[in-house]
């Protein structure tokens, strides 16, 4: 059952949106990480974040400039709720409980996902992007117990 080869935790290895004419961007960065968590009774948390985001100059999370945290803002996504596997469509619902980004609580996130080995690819439908179209494509690898947490 393809529910339960998505339980456990995934480590994000590589990220990039794929424009409708044919370029490649990378919003989080070319270095993005990220964790993805499914857990055996439906509910999922993701987190992807470009490393490189610029410090508050203050140090302080509640007095960065507009600047800074239009970047920091841009440069990270994160929401958890429940998720739902369609096996015929090769889809993953995240149902939104909870973001960085309002406007998804309450909404759904479909993914098409493809496992190999201990590779997960989740790709988003087209997203409108200006006068293109993108699609995410996000892959993950399966964290196996006792990896270097520590080693950041």
């Amino acid at each position: 059952m393809v529910k339960n080869e998505l339980v456990g935790v995934w480590k994000l290895v590589a990220s990039e949106f794929r424009r409708s004419d044919g370029s490649t961007v990378y919003p989080y960065g070319s270095g993005a990480i990220g964790m993805l968590i499914y857990d055996e009774n439906g509910h999922m948390s993701a987190q992807i974040m470009n490393p490189d985001r610029p410090l508050f100059v203050s140090g302080n999370m509640r007095k960065g400039t507009p600047e800074e945290i239009k970047a920091a803002f841009d440069g990270y996504t994160a929401y958890f709720g429940n998720y739902k596997v369609d096996q015929q469509e090769s889809t993953v619902t995240h149902r939104i409980s909870g973001s960085h980004f309002p406007n998804w609580v309450g909404q759904d996130q479909k993914r098409i996902f493809e496992i190999s080995g201990n590779r997960l690819t989740l790709k988003t439908p087209p997203i409108p992007a200006g006068n293109s179209m993108v699609i995410g494509i996000f892959i993950w690898e399966r964290e196996v117990s006792g990896d270097d947490h520590h080693n950041e």
